[in-house]
């Protein structure tokens, strides 16, 4: 039986995503991929001619999945100095998670940013749209110098993810969210 594109493309994602980041996009072969998609290899190259193809693609879903996740966090909460704080939980929450691994796009850049222009772009363009994010917040909140403050806040979000991933401990998120409570009371309005 055959499986129609959009399905076997859902199966190949979801299989790189899991294994590029667990074990890093340069570790994980398109046998793998393969294997625990389920798709065959044939198939495998008609839905992404090239690994650089499905590096791209999963990067893509990571976007979209850091986005979703962040923005339910962030809407949840209706004080924009708590919404400000709520990155800080959803980073906790993050963290917590039994698969966290770190930042991906950290983590490919890490691997591939010296050599691949087009994973470092993608890299770029994530962590921009993560600051543009935060200086949003930072402008609801009434902070003078918006981008100065998201420029404070995601040193914190970002020293907390690396220090996560290599503490194996969610008590970064919470450190920072006390810096970014300091870093409020010092910069924003009473």
């Amino acid at each position: 039986m055959t499986i129609d594109t959009a399905t076997a493309q859902q199966q190949v994602l979801a299989a790189a995503d899991a294994l590029f980041y667990e074990r890093g996009v340069q570790a994980v072969g398109m046998d793998a991929i393969r294997n625990a998609s389920g798709v065959s290899l044939k198939r495998l190259y008609q839905l992404f001619p090239s690994k650089d193809h499905l590096i791209e693609a999963y990067l893509d879903k990571r976007d979209l999945q850091w986005k979703t996740m962040l923005a339910e966090h962030v809407e949840a909460a209706t004080d924009p100095r708590e919404r400000i704080l709520a990155v800080f939980d959803f980073l906790h929450t993050w963290f917590m998670e039994k698969t966290f691994r770190g930042c991906a796009f950290i983590n490919s850049f890490g691997e591939l940013g010296t050599v691949s222009p087009q994973v470092a772009e993608l890299a770029r363009r994530h962590k921009t749209g993560f600051n543009h994010a935060l200086k949003e917040l930072a402008a609801a909140a009434g902070a003078p110098d918006p981008q100065r403050l998201a420029d404070y806040l995601i040193l914190l979000s970002e020293g907390a993810i690396t220090t996560s991933a290599f503490t194996e401990s969610a008590v970064p998120a919470t450190r920072a969210r006390e810096a970014a409570q300091l870093l409020m009371a010092a910069t924003l309005p009473a």
